[in-house]
Formats: C-alpha cells, sequence, structure tokens
C-alpha cells in the first residue's frame, strides 16, 4: 500500500508564504506525477498544481506566479512553495500520488492552510 504524509500547512497573514511537503512511502512505487489538490470551504476540491517524472507541471489560474511545485524524484517528495498568500487560497490541501501500475488512488491526509487578512 501506497503512504502519503502531507506536512507544512499553518496560520499565516496574506503575502507571507508556506511551503508544503508530501512524502510518498512504498515499496517498490514508482511516481508517474504528483498532484496537490486545494478543497477551501464550501468550495468544490481544486488541482492547484501537477508535476510529473517527465518535468510538466501545470497550476490553476488563481495560483499561476505565485505557486511553484516541485518534485525530488530520488526522495519520492513533492512540494509546493505558496508565496504571496491570499485569504481565498485558504482551504485543506491535499497530496495525491499517480503511481504506475497502481493509479493515481492514493491520497494524503491533508494539511490545513489558512491564510488571514
Amino acid at each position: 500500500q501506497v503512504q502519503l504524509v502531507e506536512s507544512g500547512g499553518g496560520l499565516v497573514h496574506a503575502g507571507e508564504t508556506l511551503r508544503l511537503s508530501c512524502a510518498a512511502s512504498g515499496s517498490g512505487i514508482s511516481i508517474k506525477a504528483m498532484n496537490w489538490y486545494r478543497q477551501a470551504p464550501g468550495e468544490q476540491r481544486e488541482l492547484v498544481a501537477r508535476i510529473t517524472t517527465y518535468g510538466t507541471t501545470n497550476y490553476a489560474d488563481s495560483v499561476k506566479g505565485r505557486f511553484a511545485i516541485s518534485m525530488d524524484n530520488a526522495k519520492n517528495m513533492v512540494y509546493l512553495q505558496m508565496n504571496s498568500l491570499k485569504p481565498t487560497d485558504t482551504g485543506v490541501y491535499l497530496c495525491n500520488a499517480d503511481i504506475y501500475g497502481l493509479g493515481p488512488a492514493y491520497w494524503g491526509q491533508g494539511t490545513q492552510v489558512t491564510v488571514s487578512s
């Protein structure tokens, strides 16, 4: 079984920064892509950022230019650098892993990000 553990969330003021981390573990896993989703209060779950092991990245329009996703393939870690945070960035951030041979059915527990005005 694949396990994902997120960390790095917290309470910050608008304009500040956070860096989220997600560690994937599991014997013999090979990551195809990792994604960060956001579940904001009263809103649908949103794909915030995606990165593949081939180097392709994608961002939601709402975070483009402010957030940066990166991955350490050797460590099976993915990061989300969040700069210039806004109150609208508030939500639970969930790490999702797309594993070769297993699919994208693996989620972390989520980490809360709260941005105050």
